[in-house]
């Protein structure tokens, strides 16, 4: 369920992908928020650590798990441009994070769903809301004008 204050904290996540592009990124933004305050952001920076791992999700879990001193994000919300991968979304339940917030669907990696429903599982022993859709256009059309600028350029 939508709150009013999604699409401010879902702007600020669409500004760290646009840092993303910035450094040749995929232009996905993440932004931890804790009783309205951000702890924690994260853009993708797979091609410039070379780490596979560098999602924006998980830059911006490891921030927020580091400003709280605990792995055990129970009141955090996380607001990503992009559907989390099966990594990320994994990453979440075991960060038993109490909610997630993303815009675009990933129809390639989706966990949530659209290719495969990491965060629905039912044996898991933890739940983590999700609202969907959130300025869903908007971090489209960015990840739209990266991939073609991409395409361009090959």
């Amino acid at each position: 369920m939508m709150t009013t204050n999604d699409e401010f904290w879902m702007r600020l996540a669409l500004e760290q992908a646009a840092e993303a592009i910035r450094l040749g990124e995929v232009p996905v933004g993440a932004v931890a928020v804790l009783e309205g305050e951000v702890i924690a952001t994260g853009f993708n920076r797979k091609e410039s650590d070379q780490d596979p791992t560098a999602h924006a999700e998980m830059i911006a879990l490891r921030g927020a798990a580091a400003r709280l001193k605990s792995w055990r994000l129970i009141g955090v919300t996380l607001y990503c441009t992009l559907e989390p991968c099966p990594m990320c979304a994994g990453a979440m339940i075991q960060a038993r994070l109490s909610r997630l917030v993303y815009s675009a669907q990933d129809t390639r990696f989706g966990a949530d769903g659209t290719i495969i429903d990491v965060l629905g599982q039912p044996a898991f022993n933890h739940r983590v809301d999700v609202t969907r859709g959130v300025l869903a256009a908007e971090a489209g059309e960015l990840l739209q004008q990266f991939f073609r600028l991409l395409r361009n350029q090959n």
